[in-house]
Formats: structure tokens, C-alpha cells, sequence
């Protein structure tokens, strides 16, 4: 079962949703400040591109991530897979120590 998805846990969806918020005021802006029509069409229409452009890049990011991150999963251990962070884990935040306190890494 898939945990609900709240609005802010999508940050690209956020980013698409503001810039479609854009290409709807921006040519608003534009007709009350005197600019024709044919320019305010222009540059909806660019604006409604690169937005585009953004959203397919956006998603095309979060697949990679996720697909890196399922890869990366794969190649561990068992033992060590889903484990974000050392802290709590009694090491000092640093990796195997050895009996001198010592580690290998040093």
C-alpha cells in the first residue's frame, strides 16, 4: 500500500504548478499594460514552451533518481539496504572503528 501523497512532496509538481500560474498572468499583465495582441500570444506561447520543456526535464530527473536509487539498493548487501544515516548508531557519525579507535579511513 502506497502511503497519500501530500502536495509538498512533490517539488517539481510545485515548480510546473507556478510556472503555469506564470503563463496565465503574465499576458494579463501585458494587455493591461498596452502590449498588442499579437505580441501577448507570442509570448504565452513561449512561455507555455519552456514550461513544457521544464516539466519534461523535471520528470525525466526524478525517473533517473529513482532508477539510480532502485540500482543502488540492488548492489547492497542485505543487511545494508534502506539505512539513510549512521547518526544514533553509536560509531561517533564516522565509519567501523577499530579497537585503537583508529579507523581504516583514517
Amino acid at each position: 500500500m502506497r502511503p497519500t501523497r501530500r502536495p509538498h512532496d512533490d517539488p517539481a509538481g510545485d515548480v510546473v504548478r507556478w510556472a503555469a500560474f506564470s503563463c496565465l498572468l503574465v499576458p494579463v499583465v501585458l494587455v493591461v499594460y498596452g502590449t498588442s495582441f499579437g505580441g501577448v500570444a507570442v509570448a504565452t506561447l513561449g512561455l507555455v514552451a519552456v514550461t513544457a520543456v521544464c516539466r519534461a526535464m523535471l520528470r525525466y530527473s526524478e525517473k533517473a533518481e529513482r532508477a539510480a536509487l532502485i540500482l543502488t539498493e540492488d548492489r547492497l548487501p542485505p543487511g545494508r539496504r534502506r539505512r539513510h544515516s549512521r547518526a544514533g548508531s553509536g560509531s561517533g557519525g564516522r565509519g567501523c572503528h577499530t579497537v585503537g579507535g583508529i579507523s581504516s579511513e583514517d
